[in-house]
């Protein structure tokens, strides 16, 4: 009886004797396919480098004012130093690059926030005249404005002015969209800190009830 011939099989249909299967090709050994790999990867990564530094590059050359993605963690600290005057016709762009009007550099460096407790512009006979705003300060507390100008805005039902001395710091606020988040001032007794996350950039209001 004659057994058939199986793919694989080692019995040969040439005369019913026995042979042996043949040898498997030689294949190369994993760990020189490795190496082939890694070489791969090695030249891939040496080629994309210059790329990468030339990206770099241009986003440090770029000079853009980048905000915060998120709002400080705090306001400013009581300022000690010398007083600067003359706020209404100061630059305030501490870089190259960076807003012309009071902003907040990371981590929290409050820019512009250094005329003193005795600055004039922000003396107020009655201080919080319409009682202390309490709805929150801080990252923590963000509001979308809702409408107004800077002489009267509101959002949530508060409504806010913006401080005379300040309302050329909030050109380009979207009066009806911006996110907005509040401190409270350390040195100007009645007035609070609105920071625009949008633009990076803050004016002193008054809560107005």
């Amino acid at each position: 009886m004659r057994l058939p011939n199986w793919p694989g099989s080692s019995r040969s249909t040439h005369g019913g004797g026995r042979h042996k299967a043949a040898a498997p090709r030689p294949t190369k050994p994993h760990w020189l396919h490795d190496a082939q790999w890694m070489n791969c990867m090695h030249l891939n990564a040496f080629l994309s480098f210059p790329a990468f530094l030339l990206a770099l590059a241009a986003t440090c050359q770029d000079g853009a004012y980048h905000p915060m993605p998120k709002p400080p963690s705090h306001g400013p600290s009581t300022y000690h130093g010398v007083p600067v005057p003359d706020k209404a016709h100061r630059n305030f762009s501490d870089q190259p690059g960076h807003p012309a009007v009071p902003h907040v550099d990371a981590p929290g460096s409050w820019v512009g926030h250094d005329t003193g407790r005795d600055d004039a512009n922000y003396h107020l006979e009655q201080p919080w005249e319409h009682g202390h705003y309490k709805g929150g300060f801080g990252p923590r507390h963000v509001w979308r404005l809702v409408g107004g100008s800077p002489s009267r805005f509101w959002f949530n039902g508060w409504y806010w002015s913006v401080a005379p001395q300040d309302v050329d710091f909030c050109v380009g606020w979207r009066w009806d969209a911006d996110n907005i988040a509040l401190y409270e001032d350390p040195d100007h007794d009645g007035w609070y800190l609105a920071y625009n996350l949008r633009l990076g950039t803050y004016v002193h209001v008054l809560f107005i009830g």
